[in-house]
């Protein structure tokens, strides 16, 4: 049985039937036009409205509370230059060597290769760091719990905030991604996780012609 002690009330918002209905409804329609991006504008925004999407995505839950992620705003020229040169060399090894044909041809509807302006373009790139563990007062290790699963449910709660704000972003895993650790000088304890442009998309950008699976595909009910 759980004490009282450390616990506050909860104080939910309550909705009728008809309001959870219809706000679920908007949500999803909202959701449902949200894009990745590979080409953006180079037009910056107010850093403010990304350290809000940070504090939205920083609401996910995570293994025992411990919130195991950092996300490393960039938006110095000379360092996103570092990125995309050390993520080009990597991707060029992908492209050309460690990809299967099966995964190449998964890729083609999409267009990619191993060239990624979008990381010089985009006014920002977010770095998403996971916490393998954390250190304490005396420099111990203190243990993590479940940092892929937290992290990736942040992710989602920041590129769902992302799309909220009307901006777009991609997720762009260049692995391996050990350069950006190194590139950002991060702590042993983290490891990268993402890298995501966030931008406004350039003009008379197209995206593959793509559909998502319905809702009979998704579901099972029991």
């Amino acid at each position: 049985m759980l004490s009282d002690e450390g616990f506050i009330p909860l104080n939910p918002t309550t909705y009728s039937n008809e309001e959870m209905l219809q706000r679920s409804r908007a949500l999803f329609e909202q959701m449902d036009k949200r894009r990745s991006v590979r080409e953006y504008s180079n037009q910056t925004f107010p850093i403010e409205i990304l350290e809000n999407i940070i504090k939205t995505a920083s609401t996910a839950p995570s293994g025992a509370h411990k919130q195991p992620w950092t996300f490393c705003i960039v938006s110095s020229d000379e360092i996103k230059s570092k990125i995309r040169e050390a993520a080009e060399e990597e991707e060029l090894e992908n492209y050309t060597r460690r990809m299967s044909d099966s995964w190449l041809e998964d890729l083609k509807p999409f267009g990619t290769d191993h060239i990624k302006p979008f990381i010089e373009v985009a006014p920002y790139i977010v770095v998403v760091m996971k916490h393998s563990y954390e250190f304490g007062e005396e420099n111990e290790k203190l243990q993590n719990y479940y940092v892929n699963e937290s992290v990736g449910i942040a992710v989602g709660f920041f590129l769902s905030a992302v799309h909220n704000a009307g901006l777009f972003a991609l997720t762009h895993t260049p692995s391996p991604m050990r350069f950006l650790k190194k590139i950002l000088n991060r702590p042993e304890n983290e490891t990268p996780y993402l890298l995501i442009p966030v931008g406004l998309p350039a003009d008379n950008v197209q995206v593959p012609n793509i559909k998502r699976k319905g809702l009979k595909d998704i579901i099972e009910r029991y």
